[in-house]
């Protein structure tokens, strides 16, 4: 709990939640709680959203890329985390479990709580401006021991350049939709190794230069790119289209040259995204894995055994390339992106169609001249810029005995 008893916030309709928390728990509870912040009067809720999105801004002000509130984990703290370690707020607030459930329940919409209701759990995005900047975060509510917890993902305002992430020219041509029309390009790797971030870098580099239009399905909508040689659509799961799949259908009535799929989550939503892919359209998504040969490996994996051999033959077919990255700290105290690069050629096609997916990584290894590398490689390239320490990149290889042995060499 808190260690700073007497420094609990008192927020307007505590008195109400409190009452009301001897009598129910749970779901029950928290669908009281929702008539009580409905019930305040406008400047009362204003003064909740306040309260947060002060510490949203306080995020900006300190390089944080999350914070975290609420429920029994957190410990009746506001936690930050920066440069990848989670710490909590400083500022000696305190908040109890019912200021939590107040203030998440002022800034989330009518229908995103009854999703949460229903669901005990939703995703949604919220905006703050600090300086006159606008700043988007990716929210995930849910339940934690029958009260509400938040997780709220600063998006970075800027964009990265692309060629300033360090791609290899073979890379970036495979990214432009100027230079192949199709393909489907995965970026890969665990929550917050900056996935969406690159993603928003390739999405970019084509609205500078690309006479074409980009239709972005995610959930929620992160990065809003401001239309220049492209049109560009947003389409936010749960607010402009009912799911993934049906967003990546309805593209193909829209007249997209790229579609952005957040993520393919689902075999539903897979199985879409290698039919618009194969009838010639450049695709982008992201998966939840650490390399790219557990890439290919969990998208066949995903559907049906009954559909796996159809499907492993069409991803052969239709992938063009795979990112995967992660964020490793550095000697700076920051963090560096050090990243897996895969390029399907025919030899990789061919491993793919023959279920020979354990030599991708060999391929890789011996790809550099084509854009190709390791996950190693590049954490060995970092360790001899002096940009992390050789314990940092053993610690965050994929092949610690690979690892071990390009370090020895």
């Amino acid at each position: 709990m808190c260690p700073l008893a007497d420094s609990h916030v008192a927020l307007p309709g505590l008195e109400e939640v409190r009452a009301l928390k001897s009598r129910f728990q749970g779901p029950d509870l928290q669908e009281r709680i929702a008539a009580v912040v409905d019930a305040l009067p406008l400047d009362a809720r204003d003064h909740l959203r306040a309260f947060l999105e002060a510490r949203m801004k306080q995020m900006v002000e300190i390089g944080a890329s999350d914070l975290d509130l609420g429920g029994e984990g957190c410990g009746e703290r506001i936690w930050y985390r920066v440069a990848g370690r989670k710490w909590p707020d400083q500022d000696d607030v305190c908040l109890s479990f019912e200021d939590s459930d107040l203030l998440i329940h002022a800034i989330i919409s009518d229908r995103a709580r009854a999703h949460l209701l229903e669901h005990r759990n939703v995703d949604f995005s919220y905006t703050i401006h600090v300086d006159g900047v606008r700043h988007r975060l990716r929210a995930d509510a849910y339940f934690d021991l029958g009260h509400l917890a938040l997780n709220m993902r600063l998006i970075p305002g800027q964009i990265r350049p692309l060629r300033g992430l360090g791609f290899h020219p073979a890379v970036l041509t495979r990214f432009s939709v100027l230079r192949e029309k199709r393909g489907l390009i995965l970026v890969t790797g665990i929550t917050g190794s900056g996935k969406s971030s690159t993603l928003d870098s390739i999405i970019d580099a084509n609205n500078q230069v690309a006479e074409s239009h980009i239709i972005i399905v995610a959930s929620p909508v992160e990065t809003i790119h401001v239309p220049n040689k492209c049109i560009i659509r947003h389409r936010e799961v749960g607010t402009d289209v009912p799911s993934f799949k049906e967003g990546t259908i309805q593209a193909l009535r829209q007249d997209p040259d790229i579609v952005v799929i957040g993520e393919m989550r689902d075999p539903e939503t897979i199985m879409t995204a290698l039919e618009i892919t194969d009838s010639g359209h450049k695709v982008f998504s992201t998966l939840h894995t650490s390399s790219a040969s557990e890439s290919v490996d969990r998208i066949i994996g995903e559907v049906p055994p009954v559909e796996q051999e159809r499907v492993r033959l069409r991803l052969a077919d239709v992938l063009s390339a795979v990112v995967s990255q992660k964020l490793v700290p550095d000697t700076r105290g920051g963090r560096a992106l050090a990243k897996e690069v895969l390029l399907v050629n025919a030899s990789v096609r061919a491993a793919i169609k023959n279920n020979n997916v354990g030599e991708i990584y060999q391929m890789m290894m011996e790809g550099s001249a084509a854009g190709m590398n390791t996950l190693e490689q590049d954490l060995l390239r970092l360790v001899g810029q002096r940009i992390i320490r050789s314990e940092t990149a053993l610690d965050y290889a994929n092949n610690k005995k690979r690892m071990e042995s390009l370090l020895r060499s």
